[in-house]
């Protein structure tokens, strides 16, 4: 799916059951085109239909546009299903609202970023008939499941952790600790090896291996994206507990030394985020002459300031002084991406000229 609508592949490409193309989300550059095979995404089709008692009956919705995979996914699976799908993408916020409520749409796909939008739409409004909302792309923090038991008072949330290249990794439910964003998804086996390849207990590269993996890059290739072993990892860094709960830390390719420690910058916007429930932010690294890099955070909600520096003192106490955000900015709103998740390229290069 190219953002103009479908194109045609080779017929060689169809080996393994067919192929689809579709962007990763481009959080932190440019999307990437990735194949997969029909199959890969059938099979967890199946699963979810299983764990969600999906039916002919449901009424699917997705937010975003088809050329990314969380949307795509959502109207494949509810044409796999033979459920109705509602298509949303393009329309305001307080639209969306009307049509969830108009289709009496029962299944929700949707990044934490497009729920925060549709919070704010509509406080009062509620969508008695949505069943279960599915929650990917992004951290899906406390304060704003709090939110959106209030939009969904019905609904069950289910947020996920996985990539366009790897589909599902875990799923959560209400037991999981916090931070943790689940356990493994049905099919799926993780590992965590540190630099040298071997299987840690600490914090180290998150490897994959399922029936659910993408088959290889269109265009372009991703250079953190490596294969071993029938394993596949995308250069994102964690570390898993006992009872196989799962922590990120964030993507090596936004991981910065700062005073001569790497940070993690994803690992800090996800602490802060939820101690923070007066709007959105994001943490972006920026140069620094003496510590190499510093980080910034920016957010929005402009009276959320002593919300935030107390947000900020928790940060401290847990992660250090160096690892907490030495700039901070109010803005109306984060820049977006189609996808529906933070624009990152776009904050730094905005941050560039506040500094």
């Amino acid at each position: 799916m190219q953002p103009d609508g479908p194109r045609a592949l080779n017929s060689a490409d169809a080996a393994c059951g067919g192929i689809l193309e579709c962007a990763t989300s481009g959080t932190s550059g440019s999307p990437k085109y990735i194949r997969r095979s029909h199959l890969s995404w059938i099979a967890s089709f199946e699963v979810n239909a299983r764990l969600f008692e999906v039916s002919p009956e449901d009424t699917y919705a997705v937010l975003g546009a088809l050329s990314h995979s969380l949307s795509l996914y959502g109207v494949l699976e509810a044409g796999h299903v033979g459920a109705d799908v509602c298509m949303l993408a393009g329309l305001r916020p307080d639209r969306q609202l009307g049509q969830l409520n108009e289709r009496s749409v029962t299944m929700l796909y949707a990044t934490p970023t497009q729920l925060e939008s549709l919070i704010a739409a509509g406080p009062e409004f509620r969508l008695a008939r949505i069943r279960r909302v599915l929650v990917g792309g992004g951290a899906f923090r406390p304060a704003l499941a709090e939110k959106c038991h209030g939009l969904f008072p019905h609904a069950t949330l289910t947020p996920f952790y996985g990539a366009s290249e790897t589909s599902f990794i875990t799923m959560a439910d209400d037991q999981r600790p916090a931070g943790s964003v689940g356990k493994a998804y049905p099919g799926v086996e993780i590992a965590i090896r540190s630099n040298r390849g071997q299987a840690t207990h600490e914090l180290g590269e998150i490897w994959v291996r399922s029936p659910y993996l993408f088959c290889g890059y269109a265009d372009p290739v991703a250079s953190d994206t490596r294969d071993q072993d029938g394993f596949v990892t995308v250069g994102e860094f964690g570390r898993m507990d006992d009872d196989g709960n799962l922590f990120i830390a964030g993507r090596k390719s936004r991981m910065v030394t700062i005073s001569d420690q790497n940070v993690f910058p994803d690992e800090i916007e996800n602490f802060l985020a939820a101690h923070y429930a007066a709007g959105q932010l994001a943490v972006v690294s920026v140069p620094d002459a003496k510590r190499g890099h510093s980080l910034a955070v920016v957010a929005t909600a402009g009276n959320g300031k002593a919300a935030l520096e107390t947000a900020m003192k928790r940060c401290r106490k847990a992660h250090g002084a160096h690892r907490t955000p030495r700039h901070v900015f109010f803005v109306e709103s984060l820049p977006q991406l189609a996808s529906g998740k933070p624009d990152y390229v776009q904050i730094t290069a905005w941050l560039e000229d506040q500094l």
